[in-house]
């Protein structure tokens, strides 16, 4: 399983345990990774991806998935997402039109 987040990239980082005799040695800092099923309301259905716990904070300050999705580059997304971006934004052309 990959640690890291679908949506903003976020992953796992490094560092070190000091003791209180300052030995170091090193450890892991592992994201909230959790799997989650995200409701797209232009789409009308729901999207299963492995997000980060802030990012569902995110999410929710954008307005919902279509928000973050619309809201964020084509560069900083995987493939997947930016097909699901276009759909999106197909939808709603189609929706005003």
């Amino acid at each position: 399983m990959a640690r890291r987040c679908s949506l903003t990239g976020k992953g796992v980082q490094t560092g070190n345990n000091v003791s209180h005799a300052n030995n170091r040695t090193r450890r892991r800092f592992l994201p909230n990774i959790q799997s989650r099923r995200l409701f797209s309301e232009t789409l009308g259905e729901a999207v299963r991806m492995k997000i980060a716990a802030q990012t569902l904070r995110t999410i929710d300050k954008h307005g919902g998935l279509d928000g973050f999705l619309l809201q964020s580059a084509d560069r900083t997304l995987p493939t997947p997402l930016v097909r699901l971006k276009e759909r999106i934004v197909a939808r709603k052309a189609a929706e005003a039109a």
